[in-house]
């Protein structure tokens, strides 16, 4: 089996590629990254027992025929992935993240490789207690343009795979877990790095009770393994979260580890997002169970922040 991961070493790519080998021992890993991050610190210490090859590469403009060529599965997560730092950036993002989905998802078809996209839950805000994956477009309400490419391109996976694209579309919930090619832009990690520094925890000023959908790391990387076991490429959309939670409930999770954290409620480019729940029921239904737990999540990200910050 030969698998290709894109944007491999980013938060969730650089967890999941040390993962595999042990799901798949046999598979050749093919990993592709720009570098644009500059993670390279995500190729170090790989598992042994991983057959990987390593491709500095931009997915628009490589040959991604060559490259896919015999893959089983394409897990694509190359993508700029900063919704607050989006806004006024349309332009660029949906040239870099719109048309690198396009160029991985005609390469798989000309391949014949199945295609894990990643999308996300900030493609929804609604005010409904719970919106699942068949809601109506009207609860589809992308607060930035990060969440309206995600959504733009869905829509062109979608259709694809209504012409025999073997694919499918994860919408993920905000991740939280410790990984090697981890950023801290994205609200739990970002407050463990700011707990820990002992800085005030920045919270956009109306997000507080505003309920989000996050997703342990974990949890993740087992869900990618999961679909390919499966073979659940049915061109079907997938909401796939650990739990519901506000801002505050999180604030109260991390301050079981730093008690005395102190908060400073900001402005944020995104200010009219709605609060909302998101039903994963479909995946469970499928058969995945989800055993991520916040705490634990943000335990191990402060132990990690902690021991390279002795006070």
């Amino acid at each position: 089996m030969k698998i290709v991961v894109t944007g491999a070493l980013g938060h969730i790519g650089s967890s999941l590629i040390r993962a595999l080998p042990a799901q798949f021992p046999r598979a050749e890993i093919v990993l592709i990254d720009n570098m644009v991050t500059q993670r390279f610190a995500s190729l170090f210490n790989l598992p042994a027992i991983g057959r990987y090859r390593f491709f500095e590469a931009d997915v628009r403009k490589a040959d991604l025929r060559a490259l896919f060529d015999g893959a089983h599965t394409v897990i694509h997560l190359a993508a700029t992935t900063d919704a607050a730092g989006s806004v006024g950036n349309a332009a660029a993002l949906e040239a870099n993240n719109y048309h690198a989905t396009d160029a991985v998802a005609a390469a798989c078809i000309e391949t014949g490789a199945r295609l894990f996209h990643l999308s996300s839950t900030s493609v929804y805000g609604t005010q409904d207690s719970t919106v699942a994956e068949d809601c109506p477009t009207e609860d589809l309400k992308p607060q930035s343009p990060y969440a309206e490419t995600k959504l733009k391109e869905e829509r062109l996976v979608g259709a694809l795979a209504s012409k025999g694209l073997k694919a499918i579309i994860c919408r993920f919930g905000t991740i939280f877990g410790a990984s090697v090619g981890m950023r801290f832009h994205t609200a739990v990690n970002k407050f463990c790095w700011q707990a820990v520094m002992r800085q005030p925890l920045s919270i956009w000023r109306t997000a507080y009770d505003q309920k989000r959908p996050y997703l342990d790391l974990d949890d993740a990387v087992r869900a990618f393994s999961f679909v390919i076991e499966r073979d659940l490429f049915d061109g079907r959309v997938y909401n796939v979260l650990t739990l519901n939670a506000t801002v505050r409930e999180i604030v109260d999770a991390l301050r079981g580890f730093v008690p005395d954290v102190e908060l400073s409620f900001v402005d944020s480019p995104i200010m009219n997002q709605l609060s909302y729940e998101v039903s994963s029921q479909r995946f469970r239904d499928r058969g995945f169970t989800f055993s991520g737990d916040i705490h634990r999540g943000i335990g191990g990200t402060i132990s990690l922040l902690r021991a390279a910050h002795h006070e």
